[in-house]
């Protein structure tokens, strides 16, 4: 156990990370955000706004407890991770979610992925909109698990229908 933990923490660190990244503000919730028409990101950069649309795609999937749909998702969101400079082993996390079995194994792999791009969106220049990193405590077996949103309403793609609002927004990023 302590090897695959040691391993899991090397992907976070070093996955789809770019050094020519700027840091993004990260602002508490309370703090008003630029007004745009909710729910919409603008990001500068066209290959990091793809990766965050087609990641969006496949949360709200795992939301709506669609398995097909989850795994074309990730199946796009792989190849516009792939496509990105240090994102090739995120794209790996992307590609099992896509072939996984059942919902219950793309919402485990989910967490890894949601790691990797949450560390990924901290950096990203935003040209208009927030985007929020939400966490429910209860997601893995009491583990919890965290992923984005481009709404603060929270919409739990570790549950879906069954816990749909477990959970709270953490940071937003402007």
């Amino acid at each position: 156990m302590k090897k695959i933990f040691a391993v899991s923490i090397v992907m976070i660190l070093f996955s789809c990370t770019n050094s020519q990244q700027k840091n993004a503000t990260i602002v508490s919730d309370t703090i008003a955000a630029p007004k745009t028409e909710a729910g919409t990101v603008k990001l500068v950069d066209a290959k990091v706004q793809n990766i965050f649309n087609d990641y969006i795609s496949l949360k709200n999937s795992l939301v709506a407890t669609k398995y097909e749909e989850a795994q074309q998702s990730a199946g796009k969101l792989k190849v516009s991770l792939a496509d990105y400079p240090g994102c090739e082993n995120t794209a790996l996390i992307a590609e099992k979610i896509s072939v996984a079995k059942d919902i219950a194994d793309q919402r485990k792999e989910f967490t890894l992925l949601s790691s990797d791009v949450i560390a990924m969106f901290k950096h990203a220049d935003i040209s208009a909109g927030s985007i929020y990193i939400q966490h429910c405590p209860m997601a893995n077996k009491g583990n919890g698990g965290d992923w984005l949103s481009s709404d603060k309403k929270i919409q739990n793609p570790y549950y879906g229908d069954e816990m749909m609002e477990c959970g709270a927004v953490l940071q937003t990023i402007n």
